[in-house]
């Protein structure tokens, strides 16, 4: 299909419904400023669909078919999935350093139940795996000490690489060399540059898809740490603060929230408690 088939441009009434859907049931908030990056993630999902127009690809998408085969795609193409492997290092070093020895003392000495972790909006896997090394580090000097990862995220395309677990050689750079003998494999093919995640380490986290709009975590425990970080600067204040209070009920007394380095609590009226920049505890008494 010739691109001269497409509309030069999304209208303004195609880009408001659009955008409003997306901001009513998935919390991203897409000014005016958005439309035209809005434009090229949709155009690329018409020519998939051999969608000539924008308003022909809108009108699918609103029809009952459309909302059951094309909606997850068109999710999939215009968020934004960016992660690294030790992003925000400090997180981790303070989680070995400060929060994992403060927990296991709060709870005299030792785990009776797993310690729940939560990677939200994990992208490609890099942060619940970067979690995953940290804490089996961890149960390694702990005796006693067990895990497990709730990993999630909107995008089925991302979940699909994250659950594969298979990343290039570049992609892990920042993952120490110690960590690399221990957790990574090499292909068995010399002329691929790839690696892949351990299999112990892979089943220690779990993947599912998951909208931060729903109330209905897929996991039942209270979690001892959260992290949500570089999501939260897509939504506007109102859903920040309804997605911070969800998370400090799904926290375990003392658990803590890491968020981005962009991102803060500082002005909203939740019941957290500030540690060090962008991270937060949740009060152990009521």
């Amino acid at each position: 299909m010739n691109d001269d088939r497409f509309d030069k441009k999304l209208s303004d009434s195609d880009f408001s419904r659009v955008s409003l859907f997306i901001h009513q049931q998935y919390g991203i908030h897409l000014p005016p400023a958005k439309k035209t990056l809005l434009e090229g993630r949709l155009r690329k999902r018409m020519k998939q669909c051999a969608i000539g127009s924008f308003n022909s690809y809108c009108d699918y998408l609103f029809t009952e078919e459309g909302m059951k085969e094309e909606m997850i795609y068109m999710i999939d193409a215009v968020t934004t999935n960016k992660t690294d492997f030790f992003r925000e290092p400090y997180h981790f070093e303070f989680l070995t350093r400060q929060a994992l020895p403060e927990l296991i003392a709060m709870r005299n000495s030792s785990f009776r139940k797993k310690f729940q972790a939560w990677s939200a909006a994990c992208s490609t896997g890099e942060e619940p795996y970067t979690l995953a090394m940290v804490l089996n580090e961890y149960a390694l000097k702990c005796p006693g000490f067990d895990y497990a990862i709730l990993a999630t995220d909107i995008s089925t395309k991302v979940l699909d690489i994250a659950e594969t677990a298979i990343y290039s050689e570049e992609k892990v750079i920042p993952v120490l060399y110690a960590l690399k003998k221990k957790y990574l494999l090499k292909s068995k093919d010399p002329s691929k540059k790839d690696v892949r995640i351990t299999p112990d380490l892979r089943s220690r986290v779990t993947f599912r898809r998951f909208n931060l709009m729903d109330s209905h975590l897929p996991i039942a425990e209270p979690l001892d740490i959260i992290f949500c970080r570089n999501v939260m600067i897509y939504f506007d204040i109102e859903t920040q603060e309804r997605l911070v209070r969800m998370f400090h009920q799904r926290l375990s007394p003392g658990g803590y929230l890491f968020m981005g380095h962009a991102e803060s609590i500082n002005n909203m009226d939740v019941p957290l408690r500030y540690v060090a920049p962008t991270i937060y505890q949740k009060e152990t008494q009521p």
